[in-house]
């Protein structure tokens, strides 16, 4: 009997330590969930104020549309001390506040467009001639798209960022060695890239797929960053991001779209981004043109459809 009554005594004490234990554990993670979330509302408080209306460093007459879908022109620059650096990389982002969709149309910048006094040109060579402002008038007048805000990235910028957004790399597979024109060095294989091996895998373009390719790896790594972008430790790290925002990225947009944009990001709202490559498949012809040299001869009327088509969905 008495052996009974130690018994039902010691399972009362587990089945009372086991109770107890569980509440500490609740306990730890409401505390530990109140302070992170009230740490994510002082991290956003934070960002409200060094943010602040700009006119960006470059003359730029999209208009500004805050309740509509919003276009945002990317641009790659390896700038150099020149008044209109080269662009590697010419992308629009479209966000659309209602859905909360963030859509990618990445366009080739060996498309042969018409530049507005300026003829007929590489599509790249509008913004050597004229900055952000002449590119938003080429897009225009060739596909009809109209782009509100641009933002410029400066390569150094790009390493930086990924550094600190994500200091263990971006895993990525590099289907060959890739070393020319990319001032690094990739071996073959699954690995993790860093900022400086990262911005050599999305710019280097001399294999078969040319620029092709390089579209492919820019639209990869956009949207494994974004992952990365949604995680806790990325929020944490917001205040450092916009600092090197404010000393890396040119841009006309302002405190409020980034911050609708990027919550939208980090409360992953817009977590899957969709993509696009103009010209589409099928809709172009690559040629040798005695002025501009290999161009890609664009069938417009069809990837002005499948631009409209990829918008609307």
């Amino acid at each position: 009997m008495q052996d009974l009554t130690r018994l039902r005594t010691k399972r009362k004490r587990v089945r009372w330590r086991r109770v107890f234990g569980a509440l500490l554990l609740l306990g730890i993670l409401l505390v530990g969930l109140f302070h992170l979330i009230q740490y994510i509302g002082g991290t956003f408080k934070a960002v409200n104020q060094p943010l602040k209306k700009v006119e960006g460093k470059q003359p730029f007459q999209g208009e500004k549309n805050k309740l509509d879908e919003v276009n945002v022109l990317l641009l790659g620059s390896d700038s150099r001390g020149e008044k209109h650096a080269r662009t590697d990389t010419i992308m629009v982002a479209h966000y659309d506040p209602q859905t909360h969709k963030i859509k990618l149309i990445s366009l080739m910048r060996d498309m042969l467009i018409s530049v507005p006094e300026h003829g007929k040109q590489k599509l790249n060579a509008a913004y050597s001639l004229g900055g952000p402002e002449l590119l938003r008038e080429t897009i225009k007048e060739n596909f009809g798209l109209d782009i509100h805000y641009y933002a410029m990235v400066d390569f150094k910028g790009f390493e930086k960022a990924v550094d600190l957004l994500v200091p263990n790399g971006i895993e990525v597979n590099v289907p060959y060695e890739m070393s020319y024109g990319i001032e690094t060095k990739l071996e073959k294989g699954k690995q993790q890239l860093h900022g400086q091996e990262l911005l050599g895998y999305v710019r280097f373009r001399h294999d078969r797929l040319s620029d092709f390719g390089r579209i492919q790896r820019q639209q990869e790594v956009i949207s494994k960053l974004t992952d990365e972008a949604v995680s806790l430790h990325s929020v944490v790290k917001l205040p450092k991001l916009l600092g090197l925002t404010n000393k890396y990225i040119d841009t006309n947009m302002d405190s409020s779209t980034l911050l609708t944009i990027g919550k939208d990001i980090v409360t992953k709202k817009s977590r899957d981004i969709e993509t696009i490559r103009i010209p589409e498949d099928g809709s172009f012809q690559n040629k040798r043109d005695e002025e501009h040299g290999d161009v890609l001869d664009v069938d417009f009327n069809q990837n002005i459809e499948a631009l409209n088509h990829f918008l609307e969905e």
